[in-house]
């Protein structure tokens, strides 16, 4: 079955057992004694930094510093990873243990997004950065043009399922709108229940409320940040 994901990218792991090892969910590795793909996350999250710090630097002149690190930072968060694995349809090769299977694992956000990262790292330990650049040009680059023109990641259903998690509630609100019908911009919040977590503007109410969305998530990425340092 892994063949069929290399066939796609037009890859051809040396070692298939960094294929494999990439693939590979910490539930299943302890059910079966092998080494999870944890420690490629880490790799792979390096190697995406350098790649989309070099496509942003090359294909946007007009950006300043703080563009580009806005930028890169949007394209390398755990939403946008766990786009670029759907794209790849990257949930159907992973590796699960029994109860992680049977509890829908092979769609969490989470589990998608460190799968796509370790490929990346084992792509780039098995054959350095030219071959990265084989998956990055089939489902990375081509959804971050398409951004440009429609927001692609679904800030909303990630919000939603983070929260969902603690069972907490989400709640969206209109507090501004302005403008002539055919040229209205909206202003939205989103609260976890009586929270304020977030605020965003758009043209429509959809795109409002995922940059809404997208603010309470960096707000919780920081907070995670800094339980950590602690």
């Amino acid at each position: 079955m892994l063949k069929e994901l290399e066939a796609f990218f037009g890859l051809d792991f040396n070692n298939k057992s960094l294929l494999k090892t990439a693939l590979t969910h910490s539930s299943y590795a302890n059910e079966h004694g092998y080494e999870s793909n944890e420690r490629l996350e880490f790799v792979g999250d390096a190697v995406l930094d350098v790649v989309m710090a070099k496509y942003l630097y090359e294909e946007n002149k007009h950006y300043n510093e703080g563009d580009l690190t806005k930028r890169r930072a949007r394209f390398v968060c755990e939403a946008a990873l766990v786009e670029f694995a759907k794209a790849c349809n990257l949930g159907d090769y992973l590796l699960l243990g029994r109860g992680e299977e049977k509890s829908g694992g092979r769609e969490r956000h989470a589990l998608l997004a460190d799968a796509f990262e370790a490929f990346i790292g084992a792509i780039f330990l098995d054959k350095g950065f030219e071959e990265v650049y084989k998956v990055v040009n089939k489902v990375v680059f081509p959804l971050i043009d398409k951004e440009e023109k429609d927001d692609f990641i679904d800030f909303k259903s990630h919000l939603q399922e983070l929260v969902q998690s603690d069972q907490r509630h989400l709640s969206y609100e209109v507090v501004s709108e302005k403008g002539p019908s055919h040229n209205k911009f909206f202003t939205v919040n989103v609260y976890m229940d009586d929270i304020l977590m977030g605020q965003g503007s758009g043209s429509t109410k959809k795109s409002a409320e995922q940059h809404a969305a997208e603010e309470a998530l960096n707000k919780l990425a920081g907070k995670e940040e800094e339980s950590e340092d602690e």
